[in-house]
């Protein structure tokens, strides 16, 4: 059984189904552009770790290499 609409049906159901592709591409580009914020995020995260890290190691070797210097000129 086929439904035959009017012309003014017809126009009203494309202008609403481009409107429905509108909502979800924005819908979807706004969820991708939150996807890129986290994984940002979570990068910067792990680079100040390791930074971090690094600077409490270099600090403990400085502090270990003055130590042992003492401990020779003594």
């Amino acid at each position: 059984m086929t439904d035959t609409y009017s012309k003014s049906r017809q126009q009203a159901e494309t202008a609403f189904g481009n409107l429905q592709t509108e909502f979800f591409a924005k819908n979807n580009a706004a969820e991708e552009l939150e996807s890129v914020a986290q994984a940002r995020d979570a990068k910067t995260l792990r680079l100040r770790e390791a930074r971090l890290a690094k600077e409490q190691a270099d600090r403990m070797s400085a502090t270990s290499a003055l130590l042992a210097k003492r401990s020779k000129s003594n």
